[in-house]
């Protein structure tokens, strides 16, 4: 299984056959359209360039975890480009609706929703985001009508969070893009790989970050765990890759927790830098 990381927690599936895309989100725009409320567009044609450089013509489906604009942006014209279906929250259908995806092409999924998609199987299970902040205090909040673009970035309210379990084969595999866990819910569930959201870990307390572990690494008992959520999402994939801004997260103290937690639990850990691909 190849799996390319595109940034923040868009990761492109591809078993030879078949691709799955999780989460969508290539434009990623300024810092200062965020704070100031701009409308944006989609990067048409940054989109279209990393849609041929990695070659996903065989895109089956694109599986939205929530719909903040760092996550879903792009998943319209994406869908729309490669003919694949969007499956996420009802607010992740009404961006799909303002981005023209016909209604046969979306399906809004559930918590225990379980869908197979050629060889993948990909059970949707609920989550919860990073804890709010003043960047982000909309938890919960559907997005209610069509969201068409140019959109303001803050209009992507954040319409309820999920996970993926994705079972290919013998292999499994659990995307978790939020910092963030809900007390037992994987109980009894296990991944070979863990792709896990670290955004918000440096500033944790060490008790909330003792417990994320326990119930996330510990619980899948994953053999690898590879960080998500690190990077600045507010600049572009055309320019050198850095970790968020120093005033919101320091990114070498997340490395440092993950990987020290990870060493003393024998668990295998790994940075994928974005725009890169990688065989599990």
């Amino acid at each position: 299984m190849k799996v390319t990381y595109f940034g923040t927690t868009t990761l492109l599936f591809d078993d030879g056959k078949d691709q799955i895309l999780f989460d969508a989100h290539l434009t990623r725009p300024s810092i200062g359209k965020y704070v100031l409320g701009a409308k944006a567009y989609t990067d048409t044609a940054l989109c279209d360039k990393l849609i041929r450089l990695h070659h996903m013509d065989r895109l089956r489906a694109v599986f939205i975890s929530h719909t903040h604009h760092d996550h879903v942006m792009d998943a319209p014209y994406i869908a729309g480009q490669c003919g694949a279906k969007i499956y996420g929250s009802e607010s992740a259908g009404n961006v799909a609706r303002g981005g023209d995806i016909p209604e046969e092409n979306i399906a809004v999924f559930q918590h225990g929703s379980c869908l197979e998609i050629g060889g993948y199987r990909i059970t949707v299970l609920q989550s919860l985001h990073s804890k709010p902040t003043r960047f982000n205090d909309d938890l919960g909040k559907p997005i209610t009508e069509p969201l068409i673009q140019p959109a303001g970035l803050r209009e992507y309210k954040e319409g309820g969070s999920y996970d993926f379990l994705v079972e290919h084969g013998e292999q499994k595999i659990l995307i978790r893009p939020s910092f963030n866990y809900i007390k037992g819910q994987l109980d009894g569930i296990h991944a070979d790989v863990l792709f896990l959201g670290v955004g918000g870990l440096a500033n944790a307390e060490p008790g909330m970050v003792k417990t994320f572990f326990s119930e996330t690494v510990k619980k899948t008992e994953a053999g690898l765990v590879i960080p998500i959520h690190w990077d600045n999402f507010f600049s572009p994939l055309t320019r050198p890759i850095e970790g968020m801004p120093s005033f919101l997260e320091k990114t070498e103290r997340v490395f440092y927790r993950l990987a020290r937690y990870c060493e003393v639990n024998d668990v295998n850990f790994l940075i994928q830098y974005p725009r890169t691909s990688i065989e599990i």
